[in-house]
Formats: structure tokens, C-alpha cells, sequence
């Protein structure tokens, strides 16, 4: 947990290590959380078609606020950040407190929210069919929401503080516990009873609890964090704090909210097309899961990196953060639609032996690796504006790419065209290059004021 040091040289070879460095265990992690999902559809589908396909509605409509309560934990990066950078660590610890405080309020609004949600399900037009085993499973995830956005308010101070191993190890702890419950509980192995579905829902439920419970064990009973511990447990309030965290947190949230939801709400259109394009959306959803955690974990090490830099007032490093992260991934980019083109074949049969649900994930694999050079570019500068706390323009950005543009042209594509899944899947790559695009833009602008007003100050 070493400290920035103001405003010495970093070459970009530098920024390309401590970048990798924090990064991968990020990476790590978040593939691990992801792989929970993963898991689910994976073992569902060699379980049931009808199964795979129910699992895939309801986890695109819990993404959409899991994404969202992700984004909402961000805003406490920036902070924890500065402060660890200054050396105050009481004030991150109480950030800590603050974030943990906003967060589970939060999480509770959300669960609400989804609660009553799910009295609409018979009204959202899907296979009538599958409905029971929905409403079986959205329950089982329900009541997972506030334990995942309470481990998210400890991740990121984790990573904020430049620990970024911890929480790895605790994900990938809680994927392999996540595997073992759904081989026992979807199967029904030895005296478990077989519960399908239930199971796999079940299993999840128990692993976020795992991953809660052991972040909370970490950060208050481990050295590495006792300096952070006297600011945690001072019960003093600070309304200011909560009010800022909710500031910075609403925007990402909103943003990241309304990323997700191009993607869920397409959900609810490859369901009016049939149950085999919900359940090849749904496979394909996953793998591009995997594919974002990639440049997620890069650009989580950026704003980490950022937060730091602009917390002694450092902006040429700044700027070389976010650069040297925007190198990195996407060189991931290529990388990944590489291996996705190589591997196209083999994706489908993967997840189930459905011939035309794999017919249909084949032809999902065009806009599939168009979209990951936009999604790469956009992940960079949308944490860079994170990593400076300037988050408020991503909202308009977000609405303009995602809601204005995604949306609509999915239908376009998917339905007046006639394109069905594979054009509802088009819209992606139009609207993650125009939101990356956006952020990118803005980025530059916002440090180039910084950079222009320190060279003109008196040496």
C-alpha cells in the first residue's frame, strides 16, 4: 500500500506495470464473480433448455440492478483513494463506514424494487411455459441483492487502498463454493434432493453470503487494514460524506444502469422472437461478461491509479494513467475477439446441445466482436472519469448512447428489418464505440484545464 509520490516522472513502462499489477488481480476476481452466473447457465442448460432459457430472463433483469448497485459502490474509488494517497487514513477508514451505510440503504430500495417487479412478470410477453421456474429463481436472486452490494462497498475500498488481491481471492473462494452447490442442489448428488432451478438459485444466494461475511472477517481483523480500522468504527456521523459518496455513486450507477439495460430490455426482445434466441442471448451475455471483466479489471486499476494521481494533484500522470490503460486494453481487445473468432464453433456447444440455439449463438459472433473494441475504449474513460471524480456528464453521455441510440435501433434492426436476433445484437457496437467515444472526449478536455493551469503557475 505504498504511497503516490507527487509529481515524480512516470514513464509509460511504469504505468503499463502498476496497471497489470493491480489489474490482473481484479481481473481474477471479477471473472471468478462472473463465473457464478456462468456456472448457473452452464449447469442449467445441461439440466434443461426450459431451465437455461428462465435462468437467462431473470439474470438480465437482475444484472440491470446488480450493474447498477456495482456502479453505485464506485463512487467511493476516488475518495479512498485521495485520502490513502495523503496518508489519512482515518478519513478513508470512515469513508468506508459512509460508503457501507449508503450502499445497504441502497441495496434495500433495489430489493424493493425488484420485489414488486416481480408481480409483473406474467406481463413482460415471454413463454408462459417457463414462468414458474422465473418466478422460482427471481426469488432465490432477490434476496441476494443487499449481500452483493454490501461486499461491494468493501471491495472498493479494497481496491481504492491498493489491495486488490483480497477481494480476489475471496471471489474466486466463493465461485468454486458457487460450482460445488449447483453440482449438489441443481442435480440433487447423493442424499441433496435434485431442485433444478431452485438449486442453482440457492447456490448463489449462499456464495454471496460466503463472499460477505469474508471481506467483513478481512477488513476488521487483519494488520494489513488496522490503520484504517479507528476512522471504520467511529460511530460520529458524517452526513457530508454520505451525501458526497451518493453524489459521485448516483451518475456511475445511473450510467452503468443504463448500460446494462441495453443489453436486459434486448433480453425482452429476443423473447418475443422465441424461448431458443432468449436462451442463445443469454450465452452470449455471459461470455460478453467475461469479455468486459477483462477490461473492467484494467480500467478499475485505472481510476485506482487516478484516484491516487489526483489526490496529490499530479495531472501529466494523470493523463499517462488513463493512456497507458487505454494501450493496454486494447490490446485485450484484440486479443479476446481473436480468440472469440477462433473459437466460434465451440462457444454454443459449450452451454447446451440445442442445435438451433447454437445456430443462433454462431450468428451472434459478428456483433459480438465488433462490439468489443467500443466496449474496451468506452470501460477505459468512463473509470478515468471515475478515477477524477467527474461523473455527472457520463450520465447524459450514457442516456445519448444507450437509451436514445441502442434501444431503438435494436428494434429497428431486430423487427422492421427483419434482422431478428442477430440485428437486435447490431445496435451494440454503435453504441459502445459512441459512448467510449464521448467519454474519451471529455477526459481530455477535463485534464488538459488541469495541465494548462499547473504549467502556467509561477515555479
Amino acid at each position: 500500500m505504498k504511497l503516490i509520490n507527487p509529481h515524480s516522472p512516470h514513464s509509460y513502462s511504469h504505468h503499463y506495470s502498476a496497471l497489470v499489477s493491480l489489474g490482473v488481480p481484479i481481473v481474477i476476481g471479477q471473472i471468478g464473480s462472473i463465473v457464478q452466473g456462468l456456472a448457473d447457465t452452464v449447469m442449467m442448460g445441461q439440466y434443461s433448455a426450459h431451465s437455461l432459457a428462465a435462468a437467462s430472463f431473470v439474470n438480465s433483469l437482475m444484472m440491470l440492478i446488480l450493474v447498477a448497485g456495482m456502479g453505485y459502490s464506485y463512487g467511493s474509488t476516488p475518495v479512498v483513494g485521495a485520502f490513502h494517497a495523503r496518508g489519512e487514513y482515518f478519513q478513508a477508514g470512515r469513508t468506508l463506514r459512509s460508503s457501507l451505510y449508503i450502499n445497504t440503504r441502497a441495496s434495500l430500495l433495489l430489493t424493493g424494487f425488484m420485489g414488486a417487479l416481480y408481480f409483473f412478470l406474467d406481463y413482460m410477453d415471454q413463454p408462459e411455459h417457463l414462468l414458474p421456474e422465473m418466478r422460482i429463481y427471481y426469488l432465490t436472486i432477490l434476496f441476494s441483492i443487499p449481500l452483493q452490494m454490501m461486499f461491494n462497498a468493501f471491495k472498493q475500498f479494497a481496491d481504492g487502498v491498493g489491495d486488490t488481491r483480497t477481494p480476489m481471492w475471496i471471489l474466486l473462494a466463493a465461485n468454486v463454493q458457487n460450482i460445488i452447490g449447483n453440482w449438489l442442489f441443481i442435480y440433487g448428488v447423493g442424499p441433496m434432493p435434485e431442485l433444478g432451478i431452485l438449486g442453482a438459485g440457492l447456490s448463489t444466494l449462499t456464495s454471496r453470503l460466503f463472499m460477505l461475511t469474508a471481506i467483513i472477517l478481512v477488513i476488521t481483523r487483519s494488520k494489513r487494514f488496522a490503520v484504517y480500522r479507528e476512522g471504520f468504527f467511529c460511530r460520529k456521523e458524517n452526513a457530508e460524506q454520505r451525501a458526497e459518496l451518493h453524489r459521485l455513486g448516483m451518475p456511475i450507477a445511473l450510467q452503468m444502469g443504463m448500460e446494462a439495460a441495453s443489453f436486459s430490455l434486448c433480453a425482452v426482445m429476443q423473447g418475443w422472437l422465441g424461448e431458443a434466441q432468449l436462451a442463445a442471448h443469454q450465452i452470449m451475455c455471459n461470455v460478453g461478461s467475461v469479455c468486459f471483466l477483462v477490461y473492467y479489471g484494467i480500467g478499475a486499476a485505472v481510476a485506482i491509479r487516478i484516484s491516487h494521481f489526483q489526490g496529490v494533484d499530479d495531472w501529466a500522470n494523470v493523463r499517462r494513467s488513463a493512456l497507458a490503460g487505454c494501450r493496454l486494453i486494447m490490446m485485450a481487445g484484440i486479443v479476446i475477439a481473436g480468440a472469440i473468432v477462433a473459437g466460434r464453433h465451440s462457444i454454443g456447444t459449450f452451454f447446451t446441445h440445442d442445435e438451433e440455439v447454437n445456430r443462433i449463438v454462431l450468428s451472434l459472433m459478428l456483433p459480438f466482436v465488433l462490439y468489443q473494441f467500443g466496449d474496451a475504449l468506452q470501460t477505459n474513460f468512463a473509470n478515468s472519469l471515475r478515477g477524477i471524480a467527474d461523473v455527472k456528464p457520463m450520465m447524459r453521455y450514457a442516456f445519448i448512447s444507450y437509451i436514445i441510440v441502442s434501444l431503438p435501433l435494436s428494434y429497428i434492426l431486430g423487427f422492421p428489418c427483419s434482422l431478428g436476433a442477430v440485428g437486435i445484437w447490431m445496435a451494440f457496437p454503435v453504441a459502445l464505440t459512441l459512448a467510449g467515444t464521448l467519454y474519451c472526449r471529455r477526459f481530455i478536455q477535463q485534464t488538459g484545464l488541469h495541465i494548462r493551469a499547473q504549467e502556467n503557475l509561477p515555479a
